[in-house]
């Protein structure tokens, strides 16, 4: 199989913030390591976007040059992406003369086959500035919200998509003035005319295959009917339109970027001595975009768009988009200081960029948006990385060295035990693998961590530091599986946390052509991870806080949209009951899962829920809750579950119980 993954291009005007590297990068990261570990045939292609008004606006505020400007935040994103180990395979730029060129072509391409139609319109022109002004550079009250913040592409307030037209007031952020409609010429992409195509492409066959989010988005944007959009604009910076009557125009900056994913192919199979096309032109290629879910309409129906109006390339097979990463409760925002740059992290953090790969994939926001917290981060260290991946591995090899040396033993007849971990290894690894194949890297690194909680309740039972003493020979078949467990977890830590697996290997004396046979010799034991100090992270808090006051900011949590309208008949057919837990318990191997057991007056139900991160089960036997009584049974962990708890969720994911004031009768029905 032949792969061709992309990671959205981050603009070039800045640096970029963790919750870029949580939705875009990491998740294509992880993949690649995978699909190359299998041996397909990869190029993972990525690249600053460096085009565009933001970037002379950029230059303007810096009272420098646009070029100078994406040469220095160029490198400062390619530092980045470096030290949190994304391995591209090439890291382009859009201002390089290959992109300049397949940029052009491509235009040209389309542009004599007369795809495009030329149309006159009105803008917002800034007088003071000599400007036509970007969408996000005019600002006004949003016509949904009333936010008075919102700029012109959307509103950050409600999320709600705008043009500059819609705002009320508006007023330009270089000069403060408000803007004046001038009118100009450009070149546009009917996308109303393609609609039939995406329907057959998008509707009648990615629903089950691409994401909720993703599949839902491009629904409403077909059935809401499309518009065609310019894909030039008057400015001086960016790729020049190729032809003679558009003098002063350049192509827009969403049309020339995702072009350079092809550009940056170009450069990687030039210096490679491979052949672009295979990649871009052949059938039997997968294409796979990794993008922030604000970037789904460019990547599923604009430039598949364009790529089907070219005709010689293949379209996008999967676009698993991510939703947002919030910080502390609230919208990440460079602009107003509410943000964790990657730069400042790797200042903060020099040696935890995998604990933070850890962290990020742990939250993943892959279905709904997902809150980053520092507290958070420092507990997943101590109570997973730490705890039980840290402390499996500490034991195994230390134990080793004690008994024998640091050589693998060879082991005797395998017990009962032995054979459900050697299950365990197989079966985790399957799952692993499997759920990376659809996508689900949060799920498929918690099934990597549950393999390190099998051995560490292996050598728990099994307890080899008593059983040397009395059995010799099962002592060292113990010791022989564990220190198998210890391989496969630094097998699968390769996608994952790369650089805490290298050192993994390195304990363990591993290599390509090497397993852990007996009479291996292992190295001595080091910590793979450690405690994070509440002062360095009390000192991060303190950090964002005083960023906040020193903007005048003031932070608002963020509610979740509301769900789609119900009449009064649908929401009749849901039977909540009152119930009393009378017994609670963990779910093996489930870290988030309760097991309760409810007396609903008339019976007894079994039904789990995901609050032991937030509650003791010895804390809330006794507690009368409401229950969602009429819900199909389902079956987690291997048990089944008839029935769910009502609970809120605050802006910073607390749970609380939804209860009766008053204790009622057991099984009374709650209206």
């Amino acid at each position: 199989m032949r792969y061709l993954i992309t990671s959205a291009l981050p603009y070039a005007n800045g640096p970029k913030h963790i919750g870029h590297l949580a939705g875009a990068y990491l998740p294509a990261d992880i993949f690649t390591r995978y699909v190359k570990a299998q041996g397909h045939d990869v190029a993972f292609v990525c690249g600053s976007d460096e085009h565009g008004a933001a970037i002379t606006i950029q230059a303007l505020k810096e009272k420098t040059t646009p070029k100078e400007i994406v040469d220095k935040y160029h490198e400062l994103l390619k530092t980045c992406f470096d030290k949190f180990n994304i391995d591209f395979d090439i890291y382009h730029r859009t201002s390089d003369p290959l992109h300049h060129a397949t940029a052009q072509d491509f235009f040209t391409n389309l542009n004599e086959k007369g795809v495009f139609q030329i149309d006159e319109s009105e803008q917002y022109y800034d007088a003071e500035a000599k400007l036509f002004l970007a969408d996000r550079y005019i600002q006004g009250t949003c016509p949904n919200c009333s936010y008075e913040g919102a700029y012109g592409d959307q509103c950050e307030h409600c999320g709600k998509s705008l043009s500059p037209k819609d705002l009320i007031n508006p007023v330009s952020t270089l000069s403060g003035n408000k803007p004046t409609l001038k009118a100009t010429k450009h070149w546009s992409l009917p996308l109303n005319q393609y609609e039939a195509f995406l329907q057959e492409w998008i509707i009648k066959d990615k629903k089950d295959k691409w994401r909720n989010t993703v599949y839902g988005q491009c629904k409403s944007w077909i059935d809401g009917g499309l518009q065609p959009r310019a894909v030039t604009r008057d400015l001086n910076w960016g790729v020049k339109v190729p032809l003679k009557e558009a003098e002063g125009k350049v192509l827009y900056v969403w049309f020339d970027a995702p072009i350079g994913y092809i550009s940056a192919t170009k450069a990687w199979a030039e210096k490679n001595n491979k052949n672009w096309k295979d990649y871009w032109c052949h059938s039997e290629t997968k294409l796979v975009h990794f993008i922030g879910k604000d970037n789904i309409v460019f990547h599923c129906i604009i430039f598949p768009v364009m790529l089907h109006a070219h005709g010689e390339f293949i379209l996008p097979d999967q676009v698993p988009a991510n939703e947002f990463l919030n910080l502390e409760g609230d919208k990440m925002s460079t602009s107003r200081g509410w943000s964790i740059e990657m730069h400042e992290f790797l200042e903060a953090f020099p040696d935890k960029t995998d604990e933070l790969r850890y962290y990020l994939t742990a939250i993943a926001p892959e279905t709904k948006d997902a809150d980053f917290t520092w507290k958070g981060f420092q507990t997943a260290n101590k109570s997973e990385l730490v705890d039980i991946l840290g402390n499996y591995i500490n034991r195994i090899v230390m134990l080793t060295h004690k008994f024998y040396g640091g050589v693998v033993p060879l082991p005797g007849e395998a017990g009962e035990a032995e054979k459900n971990i050697l299950f365990d290894i197989n079966a985790q690894t399957k799952k692993v693998h499997s759920l990376i194949e659809q996508y689900k890297f949060r799920e498929a690194q918690f099934e990597l961590m549950n393999l390190a909680r099998a051995g560490n309740k292996y050598l728990a039972d099994a307890e080899p530091w008593k059983l040397i003493k009395t059995d010799e020979i099962h002592t060292k078949t113990v010791m022989y599986t564990g220190l198998q467990v210890a391989e496969q977890l630094a097998q699968l830590m390769r996608y994952f946390m790369p650089l805490k697996a290298e050192m993994l290997a390195g304990m363990l004396n591993l290599n390509r052509h090497l397993n852990l046979t007996p009479g291996h010799q292992i190295n001595d034991a080091q910590y793979l991870f450690k405690p994070i100090e509440d002062e360095l992270i009390e000192a991060q808090i303190q950090k964002l806080k005083q960023r906040v006051e020193a903007k005048n900011e003031t932070i608002t949590p963020v509610h979740k949209p509301l769900k789609p309208e119900i009449t009064i008949d649908e929401f009749n057919k849901i039977d909540l009951r009152a119930g009393t837990i009378i017994e609670a318990k963990k779910v093996e191997k489930a870290d988030k899962l309760l097991q309760l057991t409810i007396d609903l007056g008339f019976e007894i139900r079994t039904v789990l829920s995901g609050i032991a991160l937030h509650y003791k089960p010895e804390d809330i036997i006794g507690l009368q809750v409401t229950v969602v009584a009429n819900l199909a049974p389902r079956k987690m962990r291997g048990i089944d579950s008839y029935g769910m708890i009502l609970m809120a969720e605050d802006e910073n994911g607390k749970l609380v119980f939804v209860n009766p004031k008053e204790a009622i009768g057991n099984g009374s029905n709650i209206k």
